[in-house]
Parts: structure tokens; C-alpha cells; sequence
């Protein structure tokens, strides 16, 4: 936990626990969102019965959205939970590491 610490820059052992907190109702969050949004746009995996790879295209849709809602709600919950200065670093970083850096400039 120290090196982690070191790394991120944290110095108490609360901001580390909330940290992680955050981590995990992002993952959880994002991946209940990402249901909802496709029944709100009319995407549903019965639209492709007919379709062998139906099922496929439905999932991967949706895995595909859960990246970019799980980029805006670490920030969002990172806000709320009175990290963002360390989530938004942390998206900057992490966007640019995928080549999306230049949304920052």
C-alpha cells in the first residue's frame, strides 16, 4: 500500500479507502447504466433474432458503451466523493496513455 500511495500521491490511509470506493461503484455503475441506455435508444438484442450474431452485436454494443460511462462517472463520483482533483489527473492520464491526449490541450 505504500508504493501505491507513493505513486498516486496520497498521504492518509482514508483518502486510499475512498479512493478505491469510488473505483468500485464506477465499475458497478457503469455497467448498470449501460443497459438502461441501450433500451432508451430502442437497442435490444429481440431486434436481431433472426440473425445468428445478434446476441454478439448486442453485447458488444454494450461493452463498448461501458468505457466511455465508466470515464465520466469516475469523475463524476470522484467530485461527489471530494476526489476529483486525483480522478481528474488520473483520466488525463489515462485517456493519453490511449491516445486521446490531445482532448486536453
Amino acid at each position: 500500500m505504500k508504493k501505491l500511495k507513493e505513486r498516486w500521491g496520497i498521504t492518509s490511509n482514508l483518502q486510499l479507502a475512498v479512493i478505491f470506493i469510488v473505483f468500485g461503484i464506477t465499475g458497478s455503475a457503469s455497467v448498470y447504466v449501460a443497459k438502461p441506455f441501450l433500451e432508451l435508444i430502442n437497442f435490444h438484442p429481440e431486434h436481431f433474432t433472426d440473425a445468428w450474431w445478434g446476441t454478439a452485436l448486442y453485447w458488444i454494443v454494450r461493452l463498448l458503451l461501458i468505457f466511455p460511462f465508466y470515464q465520466i462517472l469516475l469523475v463524476v463520483f470522484g467530485f461527489l466523493f471530494g476526489q476529483f482533483k486525483f480522478f481528474w489527473a488520473f483520466e488525463k492520464k489515462m485517456l493519453a496513455k490511449l491516445g486521446l491526449g490531445f482532448l486536453f490541450k
